[in-house]
């Protein structure tokens, strides 16, 4: 596909466009069109990046939020996968090491086993990072630190937290990959969205990539389906700039798109 017909068919998967600050909102109809027009848009954006230096860093999110978008972009083989290195944002600290819920596991399920990428570097690969979780954090840090990182694919939490960053925020934090407690609200959303049957089965804490290493990316495309996130949007979009409400910084980033459909929508 060229780059005319994949701009047809994003103008075709987007209902409507918005610009909040300097944040580029698309609205789409429904999750397989949101996801149709993310991932033409994250190709554009790695074909262009790629035609300018040798490789490019991609950081994940591992989400059922991303279901849609990771799937379209898995059948695009115009990218140069093997020219890119990949990396996840958050995992759960303590979480065995086979099970479905290890969002390395979800996003090499979902993605990077469909596609022939350069590397993939996942937070406690061995599953032995808990015994020593912030020198997991250390060494995780110091693979992002090698490169600067080129593109975030996010999504935004039911508390408004960018990977497992919940309110309030630093935005000045200077740890690149941080061990937190999750708030309740956060581990629900998990239970909600079928990755857990009870709330107790939810870790308590996690390894995150924390929010400027993320906002640090020459593009950051945002993707949030669903009723569940609509209020999180809403405030990211209509509030305060600030550490309430962590995804409200993509609204000051130079080079960020949301992509919403209409039930995360809250423009009418």
């Amino acid at each position: 596909m060229d780059n005319n017909e994949r701009h047809i068919q994003l103008t075709e998967a987007v209902t409507s466009h918005h610009t909040v600050d300097l944040l580029t909102v698309d609205v789409s109809d429904d999750r397989a069109a949101l996801g149709a027009s993310a991932a033409s848009a994250i190709a554009d954006s790695l074909i262009e990046m790629l035609a300018q230096q040798e490789s490019v860093r991609i950081v994940f999110a591992a989400a059922p939020s991303q279901t849609e978008t990771l799937e379209a972009l898995a059948g695009m083989e115009e990218i140069a996968w093997e020219r890119v290195d990949a990396f996840h944002m958050d995992e759960y600290v303590g979480i065995g090491i086979d099970v479905s819920q290890r969002f390395g596991n979800w996003l090499r399920t979902a993605f990077c086993d469909r596609v022939p990428l350069r590397s993939v570097s996942f937070i406690d690969p061995d599953g032995l990072g808990a015994d020593d979780p912030v020198k997991e954090a250390r060494r995780y840090a110091a693979l992002l630190e090698e490169q600067p990182i080129d593109v975030v694919l996010s999504g935004i939490g039911v508390t408004g937290h960018l990977a497992f960053n919940d309110p309030p925020v630093d935005f000045s934090e200077t740890q690149i990959v941080k061990v937190v407690e999750l708030e309740e609200a956060s581990r629900q959303q998990q239970v909600s969205e079928g990755l857990f049957m009870r709330l107790a089965d939810v870790p308590n804490r996690a390894w995150t990539i924390t929010v400027p290493p993320l906002l640090s990316a020459r593009a950051v495309f945002c993707m949030v389906p669903g009723q569940l996130k609509r209020a999180a949007v809403l405030r990211a979009l209509s509030g305060e700039i600030g550490a309430d409400s962590p995804a409200s910084a993509l609204r000051m980033h130079p080079n960020a798109r949301l992509f919403l459909d209409r039930d995360s929508s809250p423009f009418q």
